[in-house]
């Protein structure tokens, strides 16, 4: 199965991917962990995007399909393959379709989890991060004294990414850019939504039984 998984910033889409990925045996691919590999092991494409990344430019789409159509070679995806973060734009995708063509390939299924903005904004901006690795929020999982961490005492703080006006201008950029995608598989007919609002244990029973009856 070769799926996509679309949704807002922090709707979840990386967890589910990575509960999807065991579930269905297929390896969950993201292209930000595609680049940082292919930097670390200094491949010519690898070499090519951290120019752009070091410069501050976006990565060219022709780098981009270069480095996810590299990966998709490799024997862990003859069976499908999960893509979280990409496609993001309409000439992402149809490079992508005609990459896979060649490939002999095409997308089987792209999942589209449904969160509203204001439920994202008060997700994200909600979180607080320790130094330690622990993670909290301030509604659904709350330090037991505010803003210190349980486990090591250090004073908690908010990634520049969770403020509030980050969250807001990241989901302008989403709805500019990234959720015409949902038109677009919706009228190859590959497209299902989820109710990315429950637990996220819910959000994946729902997911592989969309999966299931697509199949």
């Amino acid at each position: 199965m070769r799926m996509i998984l679309l949704g807002p910033p922090g709707a979840g889409k990386g967890t589910q991917a990575a509960n999807l990925s065991i579930a269905l045996k297929i390896p969950h691919i993201s292209t930000g962990d595609i680049f940082r590999a292919n930097i670390k092991e200094g491949t010519p494409l690898g070499v090519l995007a951290k120019t752009y990344i070091d410069a501050g430019k976006l990565v060219p789409d022709d780098v981009t399909i270069g480095i996810v159509e590299k990966r998709l070679e490799n024997k862990d995806c003859v069976n499908g393959f999960l893509m979280d973060g990409f496609p993001r734009t309409i000439p992402q995708a149809e490079k992508f379709d005609a990459m896979l063509e060649k490939m002999g390939r095409s997308v089987d299924l792209v999942i589209n989890i449904e969160v509203p903005d204001d439920l994202i904004v008060k997700r994200m901006s909600g979180r607080r991060m320790c130094s330690c690795g622990r993670t909290y929020h301030v509604d659904n999982n709350p330090p037991q004294k505010e803003g210190i961490c349980d486990a090591c005492g250090n004073k908690l703080y908010i990634r520049e990414d969770d403020r509030e006006e980050t969250v807001k201008e990241r989901l302008k950029t989403y709805h500019q850019q990234t959720s015409p995608l949902i038109d677009y598989y919706k009228k190859k007919g590959i497209l299902v939504n989820v109710d990315g609002t429950k637990s996220i244990d819910d959000t994946s029973r729902e997911i592989l039984e969309l999966i299931k009856n697509h199949a």
